[in-house]
């Protein structure tokens, strides 16, 4: 595989006087920088755009898929979804496209509301009634809902690792028992169109806590709708999810599988994180955990009954 070239502030520059040819800030044209030290492919562009170049042939893929995603979907959500200005390849075989900026935080920098919670809800419900053969047809693929027992046993591993380096009290985890993962299986006939990357840097909040728009949909699939949960879990704290979730017409089973998704997968990347195996911040990954393991009203997995019909 040819190694994909790595952008510079002279490529982005180049490219950017083309597409830009009456916006600038300057006669260099407008300020380039990247988002952040370790996203070398996405960079601001002034203070209006943001250039996302893919950086590679299958990230490619996703970025032109993702150009007539953001359109079937856009009209259905209550937020913001980012309009491409100009899109191509920035270098043989791999895409690039120029977005605006969406104005706002992060939901790492700012608190939702409870009318932000009403946004999520709608993005939630919007996400439901995109229709499945639509989407099928721009090439958005179908997942498997994952197994939560099976992602409930290496979190338990993964627990008393942390437990061992003072990280979580291993015990919460054993509140998900064998029968209750079993209980919070993935309904089968549920699967919607889903963003599949709701995190904190996704999620554009306002400084009153309103939710106003959601980035990238690269990832997006057709599954289970708990995963999206699950992500919102980690972005604004489980109650907040939760909460809208249920405004969105979602009965206890997926909120409840959302959330305990959500709990597994922080309590491994933390302990990845730790241990060597993967990047990113601690501090980051240790806020993420304790946003999942807030309190909420639905408590009690044995509440459910077999065969609960879910929306």
């Amino acid at each position: 595989m040819t190694q994909a070239p790595t952008p510079t502030a002279d490529t982005v520059r180049r490219l950017v006087r083309s597409l830009l040819k009456e916006d600038g800030d300057g006669p260099g044209g407008p300020d380039v920088r990247p988002v952040s030290e370790d996203r070398e492919h996405t960079w601001w562009i002034g203070g209006r755009h943001v250039l996302r170049l893919a950086p590679d042939r299958e990230a490619s893929v996703r970025r032109r898929r993702e150009l007539r995603l953001r359109d079937l979907v856009r009209p259905l959500v209550p937020v913001a979804v980012p309009v491409s200005v100009a899109h191509g390849d920035w270098a043989p075989g791999l895409a690039y496209t120029l977005d605006t900026r969406v104005p706002g935080g992060t939901a790492d920098e700012y608190d939702v509301s409870a009318v932000g919670e009403a946004d999520l809800a709608g993005l939630l419900g919007g996400l439901r009634a995109v229709p499945v053969r639509q989407a099928e047809a721009l090439g958005v693929p179908r997942t498997a809902p994952r197994s939560l027992e099976a992602l409930r046993r290496m979190a338990v591993h993964a627990a008393e690792r942390l437990a061992a380096a003072d990280e979580f009290d291993a015990a919460r985890l054993h509140q998900l028992t064998p029968p209750g993962a079993a209980q919070l299986a993935a309904q089968s006939g549920t699967a919607v169109l889903t963003h599949h990357g709701l995190t904190g840097a996704h999620v554009v909040v306002s400084a009153d806590g309103r939710v106003r728009g959601i980035l990238d949909w690269t990832a997006a699939v057709l599954g289970d709708p708990a995963e999206d949960i699950a992500g919102l879990a980690v972005a604004v704290g489980s109650p907040a999810a939760v909460r809208a979730a249920t405004l969105a017409g979602y009965g206890a089973r997926p909120c409840l599988r959302g959330l305990w998704l959500a709990r597994c997968d922080t309590v491994l990347r933390l302990t990845d994180r730790l241990e060597g195996r993967t990047g990113g911040s601690p501090t980051l990954l240790r806020t993420q955990l304790g946003r999942v393991w807030e309190p909420i009203m639905l408590e009690r997995v044995t509440d459910l009954k077999d065969g609960e019909p879910e929306p």
